[in-house]
């Protein structure tokens, strides 16, 4: 009876130790997850900001009345007019192209990506808009146009970095 006993001691013994160590497994294996998904939300976060204040700085370049644009008809589909800048608003292309490929190496989500191309897009058709007219005699639309996609752009961002709308009231 004493071989027995010792082996149902030594049984679950084992077992309880099995147990205990695939719990705490699991704990780490969700605490590492947690840890992880917040890291990424802030890598999001970060290339988000920085993408969006590259369009505005792009944006602001291009209504500045000092700032010479010249825009060549696209040779592809769709055809429009796409601007060229001088040595001075070379940087703020470069600065939104690099913030463009940074969010699409982070982006958790094919529609943060589709709305990060229609607003560079939409900057592009309003700084092609400006290089034949002043920020004065610039047609409403293509404001109107612009703001709508970084919007929309703002709108599936926070939807994937797990915030609400900010456009729409709580509860809707």
């Amino acid at each position: 009876m004493n071989v027995l006993q010792a082996f149902v001691t030594a049984t679950a013994t084992l077992l309880a130790v099995l147990v205990g160590g695939w719990l705490t497994v699991r704990a780490q294996d969700r605490l590492w997850r947690r840890d992880q998904d917040r890291q990424w939300r802030d890598i999001r976060l970060t290339a988000y900001t920085d993408f969006i204040g590259a369009v505005r700085e792009y944006v602001a370049f291009a209504l500045n009345p000092a700032a010479r644009i010249t825009a060549v008809p696209r040779p592809r589909a769709p055809g429009d007019l796409m601007p060229f800048f001088d040595d001075e608003g070379a940087r703020y292309r470069e600065r939104l192209e690099s913030t463009k490929t940074a969010l699409r190496l982070v982006a958790g989500r094919p529609e943060v990506v589709n709305e990060s191309s229609a607003l560079v897009r939409q900057a592009r058709l309003l700084a092609a808009a400006r290089a034949g007219s002043t920020a004065d005699t610039l047609p409403p639309d293509r404001f109107d146009e612009l703001w709508q996609a970084e919007r929309r752009f703002l709108d599936v961002a926070r939807a994937e970095l797990g915030l609400p709308s900010a456009f729409e009231p709580p509860g809707q």
